[in-house]
Order: C-alpha cells, then sequence, then structure tokens
C-alpha cells in the first residue's frame, strides 16, 4: 500500500469507508441488480425467485442494523467492521458455487448483513476518528461511494457480457474485485485509539429527544421512503430490459443511478441549508416519485434515463438527511434514533421487493409495483409535510438547518 503515503491520514480514513461501500454495498449488494436479469435469463430464477432473494437480502442488512446499533465497544464495532468486509467477499463467491436457490438465499441474507458494515459500522469508526483527531465530522466522500459502487457494479457487468461472461462467471469476477477492494478497506482504516482521558468532556451536547408525534410520522415516512428505494435499486436492470425499445439500455440505467447518486448527500445537504430538512427530505421524495414511475410513463430511453438520474439523485439524499436529523436531536448517540429508523427502512425493504415480484410474475409486468412505490413515496411526503406544520421539534430542525447557511 505504499500509494497510501501520498494521501493525508483524512483522506485515507475516508477513502477506507469509499472502498467499504464499493466493495459491501456496490458489489457484495448492488452486482445482484444488473446481474438479475442474465441469471433470469441463463437459469431457472423467476421474478417471484428474484424478489424472495432481494428480500432476504434486506433481512440480513436489518440484523446487521441492529446488531451494529447494539454495540457500545468502539474496538467490538471495528472488529465486526472487518468481519462484515470478509462477509461480503464470500457471500459474492457463493453465488458463484451452484444455482441453487437455498444458497443463494444464504448468501444474498449474509450479504445484507455485510452492507451494513459500511453503512452504519464504517460511519461511526470514521467520525470517532475524526472527532479524536479534531477534523471534521463529515460523511459526504463516505456516502459517495455508495453511489460508485452502483457505477462500478453496471459497468462491470456490462464489461463482463461484451466478453460474453455468463452469470457464473461474473459472480467469479465480482468475487476477484472484491477481493482488490478489500486490502484498503482493510488497511486505510485505522484501529480505534483509546479515547484520551476528558477528550470528550467538553464536546458534551444536550440531547434534545423529539415528541412521540415526530417520531410516529417520522417512522411512517421513513417506512415510505424505504418501500420506494427498493423497487427501482433491485428491478430497474430487469425493467428496463423487458422493454423491447430498450434492450440492452438497463445496465447504463443504473450506472446513471450510481452516478446520479454519488454526489447527492452534499447536494442535499446544501437545498437543507435553503429551505430545511423536512423541506429538503419532502423535495427529494417528491422528485424521487418521478424517478420511480417515468418508465411506466414512457418507453423512450431519454425518459428512462432523466427516471435513472431523478432516483439515484435523491434516494441517498433521504438517508442522509434523516441522518443528519438523528445526529441533531441525538449528539452523542445517534444510533438511538437510527436504530428505530432503520427498523421502518428495513421492513419496507423486505416486504417491497417479495410483493413485487409475485405481482410481476402473476402480471407479465411491474409497473403495478412501481405505482405502488410512487404512491407509498408520496404518502410519505404527506406525513413529513403534516410534521412540519403541527411539531415544533421539526420546525426547530428546519430553522438549525437555515442557520447553518447564514
Amino acid at each position: 500500500m505504499a500509494t497510501s503515503f501520498l494521501l493525508s491520514p483524512r483522506y485515507r480514513v475516508l477513502l477506507a469507508g469509499v472502498f467499504s461501500q464499493i466493495l459491501c454495498i456496490g458489489v457484495a449488494r448492488f452486482a445482484y441488480t444488473p446481474l438479475l436479469p442474465v441469471m433470469q435469463q441463463q437459469t431457472w430464477l423467476s421474478d417471484a425467485d428474484g424478489g424472495w432473494l432481494a428480500a432476504l437480502n434486506y433481512a440480513g442488512y436489518m440484523l446487521g442494523a441492529l446488531t451494529a446499533a447494539s454495540i457500545r465497544s468502539i474496538r467490538l464495532k471495528d472488529t465486526l467492521y472487518r468481519i462484515t468486509l470478509l462477509l461480503a467477499v464470500l457471500s459474492t463467491a457463493g453465488m458463484a458455487l451452484v444455482d441453487s436457490f437455498w444458497l443463494w438465499a444464504a448468501m444474498r441474507f449474509v450479504a445484507g448483513f455485510s452492507s451494513s458494515g459500511a453503512m452504519l459500522l464504517a460511519s461511526g469508526l470514521i467520525l470517532h476518528w475524526l472527532i479524536q483527531h479534531r477534523q471534521r465530522g463529515e460523511l459526504g466522500i463516505h456516502f459517495a461511494g455508495l453511489g460508485v459502487g452502483m457505477l462500478v457494479a453496471a459497468l462491470a457487468v456490462e464489461l463482463m457480457l461484451r466478453l460474453s461472461f455468463d452469470w457464473q462467471a461474473q459472480w467469479w469476477g465480482f468475487t476477484v474485485l472484491a477481493v482488490g477492494l478489500l486490502v484498503p478497506a482493510w488497511h486505510w482504516m485505522p484501529r480505534p485509539a483509546r479515547p484520551l482521558p476528558g477528550a470528550a468532556a467538553g464536546s458534551q451536547c444536550e440531547a434534545t429527544p423529539p415528541s412521540r408525534a415526530f417520531m410516529r410520522l417520522m417512522l411512517g415516512a421513513y417506512f415510505c421512503a424505504g418501500y420506494g428505494y427498493v423497487i427501482s435499486a433491485t428491478f430497474i436492470v430487469t425493467i428496463v430490459e423487458r422493454e423491447p425499445l430498450l434492450a440492452g439500455a438497463g445496465n447504463w440505467a443504473f450506472a446513471l443511478v450510481g452516478l446520479a447518486a454519488a454526489p447527492a448527500v452534499m447536494l442535499w445537504d446544501l437545498v437543507a441549508r435553503r429551505i430545511g430538512y423536512l423541506g429538503a427530505l419532502i423535495s427529494a421524495m417528491l422528485l424521487q416519485v418521478v424517478g420511480i414511475v417515468l418508465p411506466v410513463l414512457t418507453d423512450s430511453l431519454t425518459g428512462v434515463l432523466v427516471g435513472a438520474v431523478l432516483y439515484g439523485g435523491t434516494f441517498l439524499g433521504c438517508v442522509s438527511l434523516v441522518l443528519t436529523m438523528a445526529g441533531r436531536l441525538y449528539p452523542q448517540s445517534p444510533a438511538r434514533m437510527m436504530g428505530r429508523m432503520t427498523l421502518a427502512y428495513g421492513m419496507a425493504q423486505i416486504i417491497a421487493p417479495a410483493l413485487t415480484g409475485m405481482l410481476a410474475e402473476a402480471t407479465g409486468h411491474y409497473d403495478i409495483g412501481l405505482w405502488l412505490a410512487g404512491g407509498f413515496v408520496i404518502l410519505g411526503a404527506m406525513l413529513l409535510a403534516w410534521l412540519r406544520q403541527v411539531d415544533q421539534t421539526a420546525q426547530r430542525l428546519d430553522a438549525e438547518a437555515k442557520e447553518a447557511a447564514v
């Protein structure tokens, strides 16, 4: 890792997070999306089976998220982070072994568990290091790795298709890529040092727990956001490939999703400074609705690609805005709120793919699933608009976001 000496310690740590996102999210999780139509063409995998495999992936993520939220020791979190990196590689290789539904189900579950390492554990480890070294606690670069991971997955599948790799060879190709990503994700993430006595004493911030009404409406809205997110994340390549006029464009649409997602966190932070966290979240969800339903409304390549950009540019913004609000309400332990929020988001991600896969198998298309997803996101935006009007915590959060721009 001689090139690591060319980077400052701050960027090595942030890039460790980026590589963990590409490994655990881009490869272990999102390689499945562009490979789904290939696997359906070359194996017995049906729409319903594909939906159930996606649902099991999110069940694994939920278990990982709850496990991460229950661990208090930063050193134990570091150990679990490194375990999830290894699980990401092993679950990717496992997909290539045989075409067994139960093996694939187990591997998708393990891959989902591993993705919690990049999303939650790496975030906490990076923040811990930044705070200990008196650096800005910003995670925009880290979360940009999720979009880069989606882009890498789409381009890798497109390249391997051009090389005439079958589904099995493509999973082996991703395994080789995963091993390469493991090295910087492991070595550039420093082991957590013991905190200096009294180091955090002056940085204690009072938690300001929100009202029950705030949490109920936020949980409902975040469930709706999770439902909308997961349908396009899982099925967008298959949906595009089944349109006769768009065959061959599915991977490019997924690549655009990743390309749009990469800078989304930083862009939505700027929007929040103008119109508040809730205002930005509502705007992101309404734009996401357009991105979700455009493939139903048009079969033109331009329309589908615009939808991919709108979807990619909003789903990660929603997650980052909610994470930011959790940090504002619970400065010392944002996991207190995020554990509950992740549960709501994750439940939707288990229900939605399985239901959508069964609907697609029954009807022969994904239109009903996309309309349902768009409807759920609209409902979530309405819940947030109501919350913004009636709750003082929501109004205070919006005011704090606007003050940050002054």
